[in-house]
């Protein structure tokens, strides 16, 4: 059977493609690329959050003036375009648990929830309920069929990749989604959106958090949650209490200025404990974790991730969405899923994402990822106590239906 562009079969004329439209240049150009190609192409955006504050605003995605960027582009091409409100759904799923995380003394990655829980699950069905073969999305990074369907691996522009963000979509989720842009640079995408003569050629790229424009997510979640945050003590890692805080959203571990106290040593915070409401600070040596507990696992590997783990094999994981790829060990211990970080990292926040990769001939491979439990210095994992034994079924330990 002959296959198009998109991997799907049939003519690109007798394709439905929904092409996710966020307002800005990668998405305009994803949509141009695939009409120029012949597809029949649909574009959808999604209105997040109140459409009056968003007005205006530079520097998010899926606010007012986005919206009306998208259309525009919608135009030019001469393409359906629709606007879906969900803002409701948004402001439950995305917004709130951020600010819920934080309260706890987490670090969330929200854009990861919102691809989670909106645009690869809400949007993916609307998208399918319009006959469409495939939803097409500007993210960087590259979509391949695989042994056991399609797989993702890093961009080729290393400096855009967003697999990071992406390392909780589902098998069955990347069998629908295609990538267009993985394999090209970002300067080749620009040249593209002023060949098609779109509007977004020259406009800048998203920068925040879109629900957070300002950089000062302590606003945001005041005003989501408020009077939620407590006063507490600031207190030493040796047990010395240093001082007090007006709430912990105010830190984030690794943070060296302005913690409020004054010591003959250079402090960094390093724990946030929210039921002591307590930030911990210390030495810089304090920061460094080589062990990391993960809940909500999500595997995209060819085998199971118990008999990955099992096996003992080497992956490649990242902390931070910009941070250096290395190596470290999986593991099964007491229940817990485990990683064992070669060379440590420094900040590791509860809340944050564990992604992982391998390394193949064709790339950087994703295989998934969780969400940081806990983090500790810890001693390393001997061979032995890479499986343990306990009791649980291997799926209890992965992340459940979505």
């Amino acid at each position: 059977m002959t296959l198009n562009s998109l991997y799907l079969p049939g003519r690109p004329a007798d394709t439905r493609v929904v092409v996710a439209m966020s307002g800005g240049v990668d998405s305009s150009v994803v949509a141009a690329m695939l009409k120029a190609e012949g597809y029949d192409v649909v574009g959808i955006t999604l209105q997040l959050y109140d459409h009056g504050e968003a007005v205006g605003r530079k520097g998010a995605c899926c606010a007012g003036q986005d919206i009306q960027d998208a259309r525009r582009v919608a135009e030019t091409l001469r393409i359906p375009h629709y606007v879906l409100d969900y803002e409701t759904r948004f402001a439950e799923a995305v917004m709130g648990e951020f600010a819920d995380s934080y309260l706890h003394g987490e670090t969330p990655v929200p854009c990861v929830s919102c691809n989670q829980k909106i645009k690869f699950r809400d949007l993916l069905q609307t998208a399918a309920g319009l006959g469409a073969a495939a939803l097409a999305t500007g993210h960087y990074v590259k979509s391949r069929p695989g042994r056991n369907g399609f797989q993702l691996y890093r961009a080729e522009d290393k400096e855009r990749d967003q697999s990071y963000f992406l390392f909780a979509t589902t098998p069955e989720q990347l069998n629908f989604l295609r990538f267009p842009l993985g394999d090209r640079p970002k300067k080749e995408t620009r040249a593209l959106a002023r060949q098609f003569d779109l509007a977004v050629a020259e406009k800048h790229d998203s920068q925040d958090i879109c629900f957070v424009p300002t950089g000062r997510y302590t606003q945001v979640i005041e005003r989501l949650r408020p009077g939620a945050a407590e006063e507490g003590d600031i207190v030493h890692v040796d047990g010395r209490i240093l001082g007090r805080h007006t709430g912990i959203i105010n830190y984030t571990i690794g943070q060296r200025k302005g913690i409020g106290v004054a010591a003959q040593e250079p402090l960094y915070v390093l724990k946030l404990d929210a039921m002591r409401r307590q930030v911990v600070v210390g030495p810089r040596e304090a920061l460094r974790t080589r062990l990391i507990s993960l809940r909500d696992v999500n595997w995209l590997g060819d085998e199971s991730f118990e008999t990955f783990a099992a096996a003992g094999k080497e992956v490649l994981t990242r902390i931070r969405s910009s941070g250096p790829l290395q190596p470290a060990m999986l593991g099964i211990e007491e229940g817990r899923v485990i990683v064992e970080l070669a060379h440590g990292e420094d900040g590791v926040s509860p809340g944050q994402a564990c992604v992982f990769y391998a390394a193949e001939d064709g790339g950087e491979r994703l295989l998934g990822g969780g969400w940081i439990k806990t983090a500790a210095s810890g001693a390393s994992l001997s061979k032995d106590r890479l499986v343990a034994a306990s009791g649980k079924a291997p799926e209890a330990l992965l992340a459940g239906p979505r």
